[in-house]
C-alpha cells in the first residue's frame, strides 16, 4: 500500500509546470515577430495549442490547492482558520493585480491610465478564492451541498458562455465591468474562469473524500484519462447532436466555439500525466518553483511588461524577434524569473525585516522634522526671493 502524505507533491509539480509554461508563453507571444506566426507551421501550432492549456491548468490547480487545505481540518465555518487566511489571500491577489498595472510616471503627472483597471489572472484567482469561500460558508451546515454547488457553478459558466461572452455592460463602471466583459481589453474575466477554479475545488473534495482508498491513484488516473480524452475528442460532437435533437441554439453555439470543455479535457489529461509520474516529481527545486508562483508571476510582469515604469522587454521588442531569439530568450527568461523568485523566498524574511526597519526609521525621522519643516521652507523661500532681487535683505 502506497503511503499517503498530507501534501500532494504532484499538484506542486503541476503548478511549477503551469507557471513555467506561462513564462515562455508570454515571452514568445509578446516578442515573436508576426511574420513567423504561421498556423500552418506544425511547430507553431503545437506550441500555440499547449500555450492554451496553461491558464485552465493554473486556475484549476489554484482552486484545488486552496480547497484541499480549506476542508482538510476539523473546524468548519468561520472557526476554520483557512477562511480568514483565504480572505486575506484573495484580497492580496486583487491588490497586487492592480499594483502591477500601475505606472509611477503616470501617477507623478496626475494621470491613471485605463490599463490600470483591466482585469488579469491575479484578479480572477483572488476573486475565485473569495467565491469558493463564500460557497463554503453558505453550505457549512450541509457539507454535501458544497461540491454540488461547485460543480454546478462550473457547468453553468461553461454552458452559458456563448450568451454572456458578448456582454458589453456599458451601464457599469469600467472598474466593475472589466471583471465580466472583454470589451474594454481585459484578457481574463471571472466568467468563465471561475469555472475552472470551482472545478478544481470540486476535484480536491473528491481527493479528500477518497484519500485513504487503496487504489486512489490507479482509479483517478484511469478516470481522468477517459474523461479527458472524451472531452477533447467527443464533447463537440455531443453538443452538435444535442443541437440537432433538441433544436436549442445554445448547443450549436457551444459546438462552434467549444474551447472551454476541450480545455477542461486537457486539464484532466494533465492531471493524469502528473499523477502517473508523481513518484518522479519530488525534486526540491521543482517543488519550490510550484510553491512560489506568485513571486514568479510578479517578477515576470515587471521584467516583461514593465510594471511601475513601463520599461519592460515588451516595450522595446514587441513582436520583433526571430524564432531562435524567442526560444533562447524564453529559456533564459524562465531561468531568470525562477532564480530571482527562489532567492526572494530564501532571503524573504530578512528583506521584509530590513524593509520594516527602514520604514520605521524614515517615519521616526519625519516625525522629528515635521515641527521644523515649515520654518525651514519659509527660510529657504525667503533666501530665494532675496537671491533673485524680489525681496529686500
Amino acid at each position: 500500500m502506497e503511503k499517503k502524505t498530507a501534501r500532494l507533491f504532484f499538484i506542486d509539480a503541476m503548478r511549477a509546470w503551469a507557471i513555467l509554461m506561462m513564462l515562455q508563453g508570454h515571452f514568445v507571444d509578446g516578442l515573436l515577430d508576426n511574420a513567423f506566426r504561421d498556423n500552418g507551421n506544425m511547430l507553431f501550432s503545437v506550441w500555440k495549442y499547449f500555450r492554451g492549456i496553461t491558464a485552465p491548468v493554473f486556475f484549476t490547480v489554484s482552486g484545488f490547492i486552496f480547497t484541499y487545505l480549506l476542508v482538510r481540518g476539523d473546524k468548519t465555518g468561520w472557526e476554520n482558520p483557512r477562511v480568514a487566511k483565504g480572505i486575506r489571500r484573495g484580497l492580496q491577489l486583487l491588490i497586487i493585480g492592480y499594483l502591477l498595472r500601475m505606472n509611477l510616471f503616470g501617477l507623478l503627472s496626475g494621470e491613471i491610465y485605463d490599463s490600470f483597471l483591466l482585469v488579469d489572472v491575479l484578479h480572477c484567482i483572488g476573486l475565485s478564492i473569495l467565491g469558493i469561500i463564500g460557497i463554503y460558508l453558505l453550505t457549512q451546515r450541509r457539507k454535501w451541498v458544497f461540491p454540488i454547488l461547485l460543480m454546478g457553478a462550473s457547468l453553468v459558466l461553461f454552458l452559458f458562455e456563448p450568451i454572456y461572452s458578448d456582454w458589453n455592460l456599458v451601464f457599469l463602471p469600467d472598474a466593475l465591468a472589466n471583471y465580466f466583459t472583454h470589451s474594454n481589453g481585459s484578457v481574463f474575466t471571472i466568467f468563465p474562469w471561475f469555472g475552472y477554479a470551482a472545478f478544481g475545488a470540486f476535484l480536491s473534495i473528491l481527493f479528500t473524500r477518497f484519500k485513504d482508498f487503496r487504489y486512489l491513484y490507479p482509479v483517478a488516473i484511469g478516470i481522468a484519462s477517459l474523461v479527458g480524452m472524451g472531452l477533447v475528442f467527443y464533447s463537440s460532437i455531443l453538443f452538435l447532436e444535442l443541437s440537432r435533437m433538441t433544436g436549442v441554439q445554445l448547443f450549436a453555439d457551444i459546438y462552434f466555439n467549444n474551447y472551454l470543455f476541450i480545455r477542461l479535457g486537457d486539464v484532466f489529461l494533465v492531471f493524469a500525466v502528473f499523477m502517473l509520474f508523481r513518484g518522479m516529481l519530488k525534486n526540491a527545486t521543482l517543488l519550490k518553483i510550484g510553491q512560489n508562483t506568485l513571486s514568479i508571476y510578479v517578477i515576470h510582469f515587471i521584467i516583461l511588461y514593465g510594471s511601475f515604469t513601463g520599461m519592460g522587454l515588451y516595450r522595446f521588442f514587441n513582436h520583433s524577434v526571430s524564432p531562435i531569439t524567442a526560444i533562447v530568450g524564453a529559456l533564459a527568461f524562465m531561468v531568470a524569473c525562477s532564480y530571482l523568485a527562489l532567492q526572494y523566498d530564501r532571503h524573504g524574511p530578512s528583506i521584509k525585516s530590513n524593509t520594516t526597519l527602514a520604514l520605521r526609521f524614515a517615519r521616526s525621522k519625519s516625525e522629528r522634522l515635521m515641527p521644523h519643516a515649515a520654518e525651514l521652507l519659509k527660510t529657504a523661500f525667503s533666501k530665494a526671493l532675496r537671491l533673485f532681487g524680489l525681496a529686500k535683505g
